[in-house]
């Protein structure tokens, strides 16, 4: 095991020289309550927008109003608590093998 703890010490050494490391994905979680809570409405609200957005659109070019509208409405509510949720589960750890 030490071969391998060393292989990946010098291998993370030599990303972070070349600028390769790469930054944790979705961002840092904000640090006070009114972080949490701005960061939680604009994931909702954007998710809001582009279902909306999207499902007008479609309904418009296929002449289907309002059921797309409606789905797309749904599916932004959706991905919009799904973000919320995402933005307030516990992070999973990194396991020590």
């Amino acid at each position: 095991m030490d071969e391998r703890d060393s292989f990946e010490e010098r291998l993370r050494q030599a990303r972070a020289r070349e600028g390769l490391e790469k930054p944790p994905k979705g961002g840092p979680a904000p640090h006070n309550p009114w972080g949490y809570g701005l960061r939680a409405g604009v994931e909702v609200v954007s998710a809001l927008v582009v279902g909306i957005g999207l499902g007008f659109l479609l309904d418009r070019w296929l002449g289907t109003w309002p059921w797309l509208f409606l789905v797309f409405f749904v599916l932004g509510s959706l991905a919009g608590v799904l973000n919320v949720y995402r933005l307030f589960s516990p992070r999973p750890r990194a396991s020590s093998e």
